[in-house]
């Protein structure tokens, strides 16, 4: 276990290593995450002027929420593809502007909106089986499609930016590339979240200790620091957005061209996972 962590924390420190020689790239899940915010408002005004869900989902909901799913993930995957594309772009040793990046991911855009869906399909039947109404045995089966679909479309953004192909077989490369690269264990895919996961555990348990201190001498203080943790858990998530961006752009390349980026290649990527 402590091997684990030890190298997905090197993993880590090599993606923030190159995330430091270009800070524009945090634009990108900003960018992404304002994006969501807009779809999301959009749809849940209409969603209670027209009580969809009033009387269940029925075929109205149903698509209504396919609707929604497909907005959202065409937005996260095009601004994940103006990402990747920049990460690559600095990889090879450029300097990409944020121009590059949106010029990049609207060079793809109907593969995108092809993939993103697939992606709504896949998700609404996920969230199905994920429903609380259901048994446990089929949330977990749930659970269990959702992490192997997670892990199978991995590459796919890497794959749609870099090769002229279509949804379907960027899904399938993807898969591809995986079973190659990675044999069934993502450690570092996985070692990424895991990091963060418990930095950002630390600050929820900080922000609620001391905000609590901060409102035995006044409310306004509270809401300060409050409001101080909640900005610093946004940037550690935007922060963890632009690393898994590099990461997957520099994993794709190793997987594809058999040799990682220069900023990897002192971590032995390939032994960053382990095969079966």
């Amino acid at each position: 276990m402590f091997d684990k962590f030890s190298r997905s924390w090197q993993l880590v420190k090599a993606s923030a290593g190159v995330l430091r020689s270009d800070k524009e790239l945090m634009l990108f899940p900003i960018l992404s995450g304002a994006a969501t915010l807009v779809v999301l408002a959009t749809f849940l005004i209409p969603m209670f002027a027209l009580r969809v869900f009033e009387n269940g989902v029925g075929v109205g909901g149903v698509v209504f929420g396919f609707l929604f799913y497909f907005c959202q993930y065409s937005v996260i995957i095009f601004f994940n593809c103006a990402l990747v594309g920049a990460a690559m772009i600095r990889l090879d040793g450029g300097d990409p502007t944020l121009r590059d990046g949106i010029n990049a991911a609207k060079s793809r855009l109907p593969a995108i909106l092809g993939y993103a869906a697939i992606a709504a399909t896949v998700g609404l039947i996920l969230q199905s089986l994920k429903d609380r109404d259901n048994n446990f045995l089929v949330r977990m089966i749930g659970a269990g499609l959702g992490a192997a679909w997670t892990l199978a479309t991995f590459l796919v953004v890497p794959v749609l930016v870099s090769q002229d192909v279509g949804p379907i077989e960027a899904l399938k490369r993807s898969i591809a590339l995986l079973k190659k690269t990675w044999g069934e264990n993502a450690i570092g895919n996985v070692g990424i979240g895991a990091v963060f996961g418990l930095i950002m555990l630390l600050v929820v348990l900080a922000g609620v200790g001391l905000t609590y201190l901060a409102a035995q001498a006044s409310v306004g203080l509270a809401v300060a620091v409050a409001a101080v943790f909640v900005t610093l858990m946004l940037l550690l998530g935007v922060y963890q957005a632009a690393l898994s961006g590099i990461y997957s752009a520099a994993l794709y390349r190793y997987a594809h061209d058999g040799q990682a980026p220069e900023a990897f290649r002192a971590l032995q990527l390939e032994s960053a996972f382990r095969t079966k």
